[in-house]
């Protein structure tokens, strides 16, 4: 049927209008890029005033249009690049730190002491500004010269709690059984769906995390607040605090509002009362290029971000923050980096509790081909366990903060057994096979012995013949030690180099320290970082998210983030569970385990 003359001119209009509206959007993204790369004027004895608060990820692209819809502000490695470009920029006199809530894990509060420390060693100080803080906002201001909390203000340095959610109540009410094998003693996931509580395994290393954790934590805050152990730990023990106990317990050093702490300040920086005070804050510092200070300059590193969960395919950058590691994005990366001649070694950042174990095999194989052209220096983040840890395995060293959580090197893999929910929604299906196995994975039955064999059969070659070895072979170690060490259990980072599973402590800036000293690079000598995949922007990210499996994708991730955090967790595990009905073998820790 002919278009009616009405529609054509409908439809040709409504294309004029979203050509124009295209139009004006990069007309806009030119307009906004090209105001916010002019560097701001920073007067002498100014103050630079930084963020610590909201999801804070490892990185992301610095693009004015993300945060203009909402993207997120700020990721650590630009916070962490702040404070290095403040320690040598002689007219940055103080830093104040706004500290409110943040997502960064333990690992990530510790790189950003690190910072803290490193800036404080050019003789210049940090004041931290809290109006309520919990254990890791106190946790990160306490490597500051100063804290200052908000009279009204609250500190809820409570001790630290694991939260691990089981859901095999709900899969019995559901008429879902779990039938799964896991490889390890303590590989624990599938306890999430086989049980309704620890076993004896799980609560031991849970144990064990918090006891390191805990220790470290209070070993810090006493060093910083001039107390014994002892003392903090009484002091945990009484919390939470109102400013003024908080005061007089010496973990604070004034009760006191902003614009007081900016009145001290100008004191301090020698400034009159009547005097306004010259205050610069991050999103225009960032603004003020590292190679302007000396920084950042010659031989090239390449900085390859992983992120997420592990699958296949592509990996998932939206323009509102949420990132995963697809197989082929992260494998091309290292690949062109290795093939890269200008490419001196590469830094692998590693944020990820593990996935596909298919996909991390891909990975793995990418890092080992790198490694023998160039230097491969894996940096973990909060996360690097199970998958995180099967591509980290084969760096030429692996940095990590003592408070990562690193190993977990087990399988995990099963189905759900539907059966009993679709008796009780009235559905039926029956099966006509061809082979003894054909049916092994069929939804609505049990394996049988002979399957149940097999399969068994299978993730014992994933874990002995793939993972133990390939561990031992990167981290030059036995197949026996790496299995005795392994068994799927979770360590803390500084657990992990004590079983040779890590080689040093630190952050990203320690990684491409220890990259430059392996590509023998001199270490008074700047680098220059590369960011490998090249970031793409806002625009770029939105108009390539018009496939059906992103916008399904972004529908999904719409519907959740409407939901409470404990309906989240659930469904998050619910998809986990449905991947492996299909046979996939996951190496993956108990990646909702949540230390606060």
């Amino acid at each position: 049927m002919a278009m009616s003359r009405t529609r054509k001119t409908v439809l040709i209009i409504s294309s004029i209008f979203v050509a124009l509206v295209l139009v004006a959007l990069l007309g806009f993204a030119v307009l906004v890029a090209a105001l916010g790369q002019r560097a701001p004027s920073i007067r002498d004895n100014s103050v630079l005033v930084l963020r610590v608060a909201g999801p804070l990820p490892d990185y992301v692209a610095d693009d004015p249009l993300r945060r203009l819809f909402g993207g997120p502000e700020e990721s650590l490695t630009n916070l962490v690049l702040q404070f290095r470009k403040a320690k040598i920029d002689k007219r940055i006199k103080v830093v104040v730190l706004d500290i409110n809530m943040s997502g960064a894990g333990w690992a990530k509060a510790e790189e950003i002491r690190d910072a803290i420390t490193d800036f404080r060693s050019s003789g210049k100080e940090v004041y931290a500004y809290m109006e309520l803080g919990m254990n890791k906002e106190y946790y990160i201001a306490s490597a500051c010269n100063h804290i200052y909390l908000s009279p009204p203000g609250e500190l809820f340095i409570n001790g630290l709690a694991a939260d691990v959610m089981f859901f095999r109540g709900s899969l019995d009410k559901a008429g879902i059984y779990p039938d799964i094998y896991q490889i390890g003693k303590y590989k624990s996931v599938g306890d999430m769906f086989t049980r309704k509580d620890m076993s004896d395994a799980h609560r031991e290393y849970i144990n064990s995390l918090l006891d390191d954790l805990f220790n470290r934590y209070v070993e810090a805050i006493a060093k910083a607040r001039g107390k014994t152990p002892e003392e903090v730990r009484a002091i945990i023990d009484n919390s939470p605090y109102g400013s003024v106990k908080a005061k007089e317990a010496g973990l604070i050093d004034s009760a006191s509002y902003r614009d007081e702490l900016d009145k001290e300040i100008k004191t301090k920086l020698g400034y009159k009362e009547s005097d306004e005070l010259p205050v610069v804050r991050g999103s225009a510092y960032r603004e003020v290029s590292p190679e302007s200070l000396g920084l950042d300059k010659g031989e090239r590193i390449a900085v390859i971000y992983a992120t997420g969960n592990i699958g296949s395919g592509k990996s998932d950058n939206s323009p509102t923050g949420d990132q995963s590691i697809g197989s082929d994005t992260l494998a091309k990366a290292l690949n062109d980096a290795r093939d890269d001649k200008t490419i001196k070694a590469i830094v692998l950042r590693v944020d990820s509790p593990g996935g596909s174990g298919l996909a991390s095999d891909i990975i793995w194989h990418a890092v080992e081909s790198a490694k023998q052209k160039k230097p491969v220096v894996v940096s973990m983040s909060d996360v690097a366990a199970s998958g995180g840890y099967y591509i980290s395995a084969s760096a030429s060293k692996i940095i990590a903060q003592p408070s990562t959580i690193t190993g977990s090197i087990g399988v995990v893999a099963g189905k759900p057994v539907m059966k009993g929910f679709y008796d009780w929604i009235g559905l039926s299906n029956e099966y006509v096979l061809r082979g003894k196995n054909a049916g092994m994975f069929r939804e609505t039955e049990k394996f049988t012995p002979d399957e149940r064999a097999k399969f068994e059969e299978w993730i014992k070659t994933t874990y002995y013949n793939d993972f133990v070895p390939k561990v031992a072979k990167g981290r030059s170690k036995e197949e026996a030690y790496i299995d005795s060490v392994g068994q799927g259990r979770v360590w803390t980072g500084s657990q992990g180099k004590d079983n040779g599973l890590v080689d040093e402590f630190g952050g990203l800036d320690r990684a491409v320290a220890i990259a430059k000293q392996l590509a023998n690079i001199p270490a008074d000598k700047e680098v220059n970082r590369v960011i490998f995949p090249y970031p793409q922007t806002f625009l770029q990210q939105l108009f390539n998210a018009g496939d059906t499996t992103t916008t399904e994708q972004q529908q999904q991730r719409a519907v959740l983030a409407a939901l409470p955090e404990d309906a989240r967790r659930t469904l998050r595990y619910m998809k986990l569970l449905d991947q492996m009905k299909n046979g996939q073998s996951m190496l993956i820790m108990p990646f909702e385990l949540t230390i606060k």
